[in-house]
């Protein structure tokens, strides 16, 4: 019986690895790419996030640079976008792509995104399962402890939920940055294409991050109800 759950382990996993890497590479290699070509219109990825945000009828959100590659992020708690070094002020396909990106986090906020609501509901206890839930598997398994175990997968389980929340944030946050990016006329034909390769490569990172999450997942149940059977 372990065998079976092994291989049913095994016959999952390796495709996902195979997709992370994959997504991995991608993410890499479009940015790269598209952070070499210039956009015609020469807007910064600072001022296309402004954009964006105008466009959405939001001013309140400060638009700062940081240190890094593809550290890029939006930060509710004190309201500001962050955009890294070949973002900021580097007038590019991928700066534009990516900054309108964190600016639509900003707008899913700022109107109250539901998705965007409940991922932040959760964070508190997200934080907790992520600290707590290796500690409760591993105590599970060396005293044997099923109800420890399977603490360990119901903690385990929360984070997992929020990589499922966090997709339609992503997406949507991709979304509304096109839609803006067509109306106001930021990237055009080719160059519009290529802020889009560069999201759709930066979406699938977390499509395979929920993947990898869930099989992992898998594991701790099939481990749960083989040792379940056993005490029987």
């Amino acid at each position: 019986m372990r065998f079976y759950y092994d291989s049913i382990y095994w016959i999952i996993l390796i495709p996902v690895l195979l997709l992370s890497l994959y997504a991995q590479i991608q993410v890499s290699s479009s940015f790269r790419r598209y952070s070499r070509e210039r956009n015609r219109r020469g807007v910064t990825g600072a001022q296309a996030a402004y954009a964006v945000l105008k466009a959405h009828g939001v001013h309140d959100v400060a638009i700062r640079p940081c240190r890094g590659e593809l550290t890029d992020h939006y930060d509710p708690r004190d309201n500001a976008i962050y955009l890294s070094e070949p973002v900021y002020n580097a007038a590019t396909v991928a700066a534009v792509g990516v900054a309108a990106h964190e600016a639509g986090h900003a707008v899913q906020y700022a109107v109250g995104y539901g998705p965007v609501r409940l991922r932040t509901a959760i964070i508190p206890v997200t934080q907790f399962g992520s600290k707590f839930a290796f500690v409760a598997l591993m105590l599970g398994l060396v005293l044997y402890s099923q109800p420890m175990f399977g603490l360990g997968i119901i903690l385990f389980g929360v984070t997992t939920l929020f990589q499922l929340v966090t997709l339609p944030v992503e997406f949507d946050a991709s979304a509304r940055a096109l839609g803006t990016i067509d109306g106001t006329g930021l990237l055009e034909g080719e160059e519009r294409r290529g802020a889009k390769k560069v999201l759709t490569a930066a979406a699938l990172t977390y499509v395979a991050a929920l993947l990898m999450s869930l099989v992992q997942l898998l594991r701790y149940l099939l481990i749960f109800a083989g040792r379940d059977n056993r005490r029987r």
